[in-house]
């Protein structure tokens, strides 16, 4: 052996790196002894970490309510636009049924009005 010391940097080098294999020396020591011992233990966490992997279930959205507000509107509307067709249709003036229909539609509108002009009047 040499007479001849350590410098310091290489000391502190090979201190800090005898740490490092003894932390890592325990940590896997520590991991095989559980893993042999108590392989039931690890079961709930093994699950968990399984499920990290798989994409999570995501339930469907709720149908958004202004779009479905928005189509009845437009429902509204092209019910509208028919009863109005059938107001000022010549030949419904003729025509008692579609005449009765559009004054009950007229005095109480309802559905049933509405869908009784449309199916009466042209």
């Amino acid at each position: 052996m040499s007479d001849r010391p350590l410098s310091l940097p290489k000391l502190t080098l090979a201190i800090a790196l005898g740490l490092w294999l003894g932390f890592i020396a325990i940590a896997l020591s520590t991991w095989l002894a559980s893993r042999y011992l108590f392989p039931q233990s690890l079961a709930p966490v093994a699950q968990a970490v399984q499920q990290l992997g798989k994409p999570a279930i995501v339930a469907p959205e709720p149908p958004n309510r202004m779009f479905e507000q928005y189509q009845e509107n437009l429902r509204k509307q092209e019910q509208q636009q028919a009863l109005d067709q059938a107001r000022n249709n010549a030949r419904n003036l003729s025509n008692p049924k579609c005449q009765f229909w559009l004054q009950q539609d007229q005095n109480a509108p309802t559905e049933k009005t509405r869908a009784n002009v449309l199916q009466f009047c042209d």
